[in-house]
């Protein structure tokens, strides 16, 4: 991202270039969240005509100025970069405009001609910039909210402890809040931290004296070395945490020593855990709120946890009850069941009681019949006997010859038909004479 070397090397790009001509063309993209509070058309009428004077910057802001009010000026963000045509100016790596890309590029915000032919253009593939039109740029915002520039306007090492010794937040923190120093940006702050071996989340005024000057001096340092190369990272001293602070977790090391990273200040910042610790009373404070928040935590959790514990304790309760129910039903629907049964064994039970008692019945009428039949066979077997009597006493074979025929068709009937013997006819009484004696 464009910090003060950067920005400072866009300054002077047009400050070499561009100073004493005349912008004979203006074309303003129509972009409202880059071009800040006022019209493109407006904008290109406040510039073309205008003779360039000088090119300033405070901080990670620049302005160009004219021979007469308003004043471009840029807030470069995340993206932002000044290119000329022909000129070669320090590219960074989130710029979008390569060497063989159109001209002027798609993401151009600002399009410069000058009258001996030069271009110049502001662009931005991210639109985090800021364009405005300002009278006068150091009395408004946002460059009179600025602190003192890091390159223009360094502080002594009195001033600079003095002032940190006020503030009680995190050191990178600090370094990133452009009101109390202005043009450090994430990189920087990393970098200068890590040469003065001071953790990036240290109480700012837990910082020693000594080490508040040694912080200072590696801040003019760092920033005057990337200045000079025109903010080229490959000349950049290999010793620099910078070469190593975008590879991987894991795979980061300088000089040997792994490089770890973590959120400060509200960005993703390289430090090297064995050489930068976080020491100081400010420092044990915050330990002591990080252990007291950690006990809390657990706390919290163990009663998260009893409270699951009794919901589950209700929980299972509440199933009990549903088995117990269930049992209950089961149980009935089992009773319910078994009294079916017993009620059918009953039934059943009745059935052959009622088809034994008719049974019964059937055989006592049986028998009552076949006593029936008995009786009538003795009758007829006491008839025979005096027939064969009488046959005796006549000794008359016509008559023996019908008894026989008589007694075998009576007994044919009885078997057959099982009806009770004809009366048998009258006997002849001894007195009256036979066919013989007649």
């Amino acid at each position: 991202m464009p910090e003060l070397p950067e920005v400072e090397a866009a300054r002077r790009a047009i400050e070499e270039n561009c100073i004493g001509k005349k912008i004979v063309k203006a074309i303003i993209a129509d972009d409202s969240k880059v071009i800040d509070g006022v019209s493109s058309d407006d904008f290109k009428a406040s510039l073309e005509g205008k003779t360039i004077l000088a090119a300033n910057r405070k901080g990670k802001n620049m302005w160009i100025q004219l021979d007469s009010p308003p004043f471009p000026t840029f807030q470069f963000g995340m993206a932002g970069a000044i290119y000329i045509k022909g000129v070669a100016v320090t590219k960074y790596k989130r710029s979008a405009v390569k060497d063989d890309d159109e001209w002027p590029s798609k993401y151009s915000k600002v399009f410069l001609e000058l009258d001996d032919g030069l271009e110049l253009s502001f662009t931005d593939k991210r639109r985090f910039a800021r364009v405005r039109l300002l009278e006068n740029p150091l009395s408004g915002p946002p460059i009179s909210e600025l602190g003192p520039d890091a390159l223009l306007e360094p502080m002594t090492a009195d001033e600079f402890s003095k002032a940190l010794s006020k503030k009680k937040i995190g050191i990178k923190a600090l370094l990133l809040d452009q009101s109390f120093i202005s043009g450090i940006g994430n990189w920087i702050a990393d970098e200068v931290l890590y040469q003065a071996r001071i953790h990036p989340m240290q109480s700012a005024s837990s910082i020693s004296k000594e080490d508040c000057a040694t912080l200072l001096k590696c801040i003019n340092e760092v920033i005057k070395k990337a200045v000079e190369v025109g903010a080229d990272s490959s000349q950049y001293p290999t010793s620099w945490i910078f070469h190593s602070r975008e590879k991987k977790p894991g795979k980061a090391f300088v000089d040997g020593k792994k490089i770890e990273f973590i959120t400060a200040g509200g960005r993703t910042s390289a430090f090297v855990p064995d050489l930068q610790k976080n020491t100081g009373a400010e420092s044990a404070k915050a330990a002591g709120k990080r252990q007291q928040s950690k006990v809390q935590k657990v706390e919290h959790n163990n009663s998260d946890g009893q409270d699951e514990e009794a919901e589950a304790g209700k929980s299972k309760v509440k199933q009990r009850g549903s088995n117990a129910e269930r049992v209950s039903a089961k149980k009935k629907s089992k009773e319910s069941s078994s009294d079916s049964d017993e009620d059918l064994k009953k039934s059943s039970v009745k059935a052959k009681q009622n088809r034994s008692s008719k049974g019964k019945k059937d055989g006592d009428q049986k028998k009552k019949t076949r006593g029936t039949n008995t009786a009538a066979k003795r009758k007829l077997e006491e008839s025979d006997d005096e027939d064969d009597d009488y046959n005796d006493a006549s000794g008359s074979n016509d008559d023996y010859e019908q008894g026989n025929d008589h007694k075998l068709s009576s007994r044919t009937q009885s078997k057959g038909k099982k009806t009770t013997k004809p009366a048998a006819e009258p006997r002849q009484t001894r007195n009256e004479p036979s066919k013989k004696q007649k």
